[in-house]
């Protein structure tokens, strides 16, 4: 009996702008990456979606990027890896002190966009990030995208680290993402995606784009919140899962 964790990117509105069907999604998902204020997400935001996701039992993560709203934290942004691990920290010190008044608490750390993008492959920019999460009080766990250089340097650290693979994301050989600008990176068939990730709990295999299946390790399930038709892929995921027989669970306990 497989049992995985449906985690999405959530709380990315700020001001007047919204972003995605939070509360919707918080009924569907077991935990919420929330934007720290960086590419996304405002103090307002972050409240709101940290209060309906105590309410609803859904486990609360920090989901900081490049400080880059109107790129969306999905542009490299040039700074030094001390710099980064300063940024960071002070993200997830920006959401922590907010969940502190909604009543939430913070279990993990995942990396936007470009940020966890670089983390994958440059080793310098994962420890960096690692050091700003392990600095922090509780003993935050890494959310890693699975086979990158992030998840490696957790684990050589002997600290908390789950995997995640994406739900939406067509994959290269080399374990990364496709990128948004080409052609086929976006899923947008919850059937596909749902028969994708079914075989990939029986294998462990991951079909790319050119080449056979690669083996990853995952122990969540990303469901991008600001997808066209996000809201639909999550639900259709879900109901497909267990029918399966999948239990969904959080990755880290409640």
């Amino acid at each position: 009996m497989h049992s995985i964790d449906l985690n999405s990117d959530l709380g990315e509105a700020f001001g007047p702008w919204t972003m995605g069907e939070d509360a919707q999604m918080l009924s569907v998902v077991t935990s919420a990456n929330i934007a720290c204020g960086g590419h996304a997400g405002d103090p307002e935001t972050m409240f709101a979606t940290l209060s309906d996701a105590a309410a609803r039992g859904v486990i609360v993560g920090a989901h900081p990027g490049y400080e880059d709203r109107l790129g969306f934290g999905r542009r490299v942004i040039p700074m030094r890896p001390d710099e980064i691990a300063r940024m960071v920290a002070a993200q997830i010190g920006a959401l922590a002190g907010v969940a502190a008044l909604a009543g939430a608490r913070l279990r993990y750390v995942k990396p936007h966009g470009a940020l966890a993008n670089l983390a994958a492959d440059d080793a310098g920019v994962a420890k960096a990030i690692l050091a700003a999460i392990m600095a922090q009080p509780g003993r935050l766990a890494v959310l890693a995208i699975s086979g990158t250089a992030l998840e490696q340097a957790a684990v050589a650290a002997d600290y908390p680290v789950f995997s995640e693979i994406f739900a939406d994301r067509a994959y290269l050989p080399n374990g990364r993402l496709v990128p948004r600008s080409q052609p086929g990176a976006v899923l947008h068939d919850p059937q596909q995606a749902a028969e994708r990730l079914l075989g990939f709990l029986d294998t462990g295999l991951m079909p790319v784009v050119g080449g056979p299946p690669i083996r990853l390790a995952a122990q969540s399930i990303c469901v991008h919140g600001d997808s066209p038709g996000a809201l639909g892929m999550a639900q259709g995921l879900r109901r497909a899962l267990q029918a399966a027989g999948v239990t969904i669970a959080p990755f880290v306990p409640a």
